[in-house]
């Protein structure tokens, strides 16, 4: 498989969270479950050991980042043995460059095909410094430049930083997720300025994902569309957003928007602020996925590693509200149909 051609082609790619059962401890039956959930619904790659996964993974008195990246790996290679198709496994990496490498080196023995590249941990770094690590990083796996957004421990970067980090040779794509419209668009012109047709733009702005998706991005003479989208939101409702990227790539190539779609942004916006608890600085996001897939039997409950990290007040009410407001963005069906044989061992 060409990698750089399957990001181009534009995929679905959700971010997996991590099955507790109730003694939070990890659950391999679920996350199977889940892994299979996701491939069964046609994504087209997924992201593991990433901020849905739980950054606590690598805390020593865890210790489950290799084991959850094996397993992921693992039960899609069985998945793609049933169901032949190009398939891209993504490995988070964090910290600084030796914890970095560290995590690469791991990610692509296991089989993975690119890093989505965490830059948190450099805080005031100087931006050189930064792309320094970058350039390691990716002499061992090809990465995926993540732009986080600071709300949940992100920071800002300048236009310059985008426009020499796409100079490194080996960075495929890029996901976009600072849920701010003007860093968005540094990013989508630095790739445009680079001449990089090679590198794909990926969404990863849950609050906007339908105009990311559908917005032909020009700069000068050159239009170009964000191929895809790697997201939070995508490891709930899944089979729709699969259906959804579909029905937008084939509108991308009509040129003929309807309304209807600025309405359906509306309010998978309005699903996502719920979800991600934005009212709480998103202090109950990862909760509300676990949520979700609880109620739909996808995981056994909607614990975190961490015990404080709980559904905000109110929050499961609200996730009431958007369950029926917006019945389309429900995939309720395909889980009952399929979930005895995702949870079998």
């Amino acid at each position: 498989m060409d990698i750089r051609s399957h990001l181009l082609e534009g995929q679905a790619i959700p971010a997996l969270p991590l099955a507790l059962d109730k003694a939070r401890k990890w659950s391999k039956k679920y996350q199977r479950a889940l892994v299979r959930y996701y491939h069964a619904a046609g994504t087209g790659g997924l992201a593991v050991g990433v901020h849905s996964t739980q950054f606590e993974i690598r805390n020593p008195e865890h210790a489950l980042f290799e084991p959850v990246l094996e397993l992921a790996s693992e039960i899609l290679e069985g998945c793609k043995k049933q169901n032949p198709r190009p398939y891209i496994k993504i490995a988070g990496l964090c910290g600084k460059t030796a914890q970095a490498v560290k995590e690469s080196t791991f990610a692509k023995k296991t089989g993975y095909d690119a890093g989505l590249l965490s830059m948190a941990a450099w805080e005031d770094a100087p931006e050189e410094e930064i792309l320094n690590h970058c350039r390691t990083v990716s002499e061992i796996i090809p990465i995926i430049g993540f732009y986080l957004q600071t709300a949940v421990g992100g920071r800002a970067f300048s236009y310059s930083f985008w426009r020499k980090f796409v100079e490194i040779p080996d960075v495929v794509a890029i996901k976009m997720a600072p849920f701010n419209r003007y860093q968005t668009w540094d990013v989508v012109r630095a790739v445009m300025e680079s001449g990089r047709k090679d590198v794909a733009l990926y969404t990863g702005n849950d609050d906007n994902i339908i105009n990311d998706l559908l917005t032909p991005w020009q700069w000068k003479n050159e239009v170009r569309f964000i191929s895809g989208g790697l997201l939070g939101q995508w490891g709930v409702w899944t089979k729709t957003a699969v259906e959804m990227l579909t029905k937008i790539k084939q509108l991308r190539k009509t040129g003929i928007l309807s309304s209807e779609w600025l309405t359906k942004n509306a309010e998978l916006t309005d699903a996502n602020a719920v979800i991600f608890d934005a009212a709480n600085r998103f202090a109950g996001c990862i909760p509300g996925i676990h949520e979700l897939l609880r109620r739909q039997g996808l995981l056994e409950t909607n614990y975190c590693l961490n015990p404080k990290e709980t559904l905000s007040s109110g929050q499961a009410e609200e996730l009431d509200r958007i369950c029926d407001a917006y019945p389309w963005l429900l995939d309720d069906e395909f889980v009952r149909q399929n979930l005895d044989a995702w949870l079998k061992d």
